[in-house]
């Protein structure tokens, strides 16, 4: 247990870094997109605006997203049990996100239905 505490400090001690690096980034490449957006408006040029994801595509992609990941997690921690059963403790807390992804997912048929009403 004490080797997994100093794997689990290393991993947060680079892993933190590299999420606000990760974070500028796309900060500032948006930026740079806006940027170049305004000058070719500025220039007369016309420039498509990128479409939106409606509603129900947004909820439709975190539905898949979690309950990928949820599987994903389970799958692993289930592997990690057939050598220390406790961790199927941990494959259990899996169900978390796969129940938020599931109500992503009706979430998603409940906005398609009152569209169509």
């Amino acid at each position: 247990m004490e080797g997994l505490t100093g794997l689990a400090a290393v991993i947060m001690f680079l892993g933190m870094p590299t999420a606000i690096l990760g974070m500028y980034t796309y900060y500032r490449v948006r930026k740079l997109r806006s940027e170049e957006r305004m000058a070719a408006i500025q220039r007369g040029v016309a420039v498509p605006m990128e479409a939106e994801l409606s509603e129900t595509a947004r909820s439709r992609r975190a539905g898949i997203l979690l309950v990928a990941g949820a599987v994903g997690y389970m799958i692993a921690f289930s592997i990690v049990a057939r050598v220390e059963p406790d961790a199927m403790i941990a494959a259990a807390f899996g169900a978390i996100p796969f129940t938020l992804g599931l109500g992503y997912f009706l979430d998603s048929a409940l906005i398609r239905r009152d569209a169509r009403a």
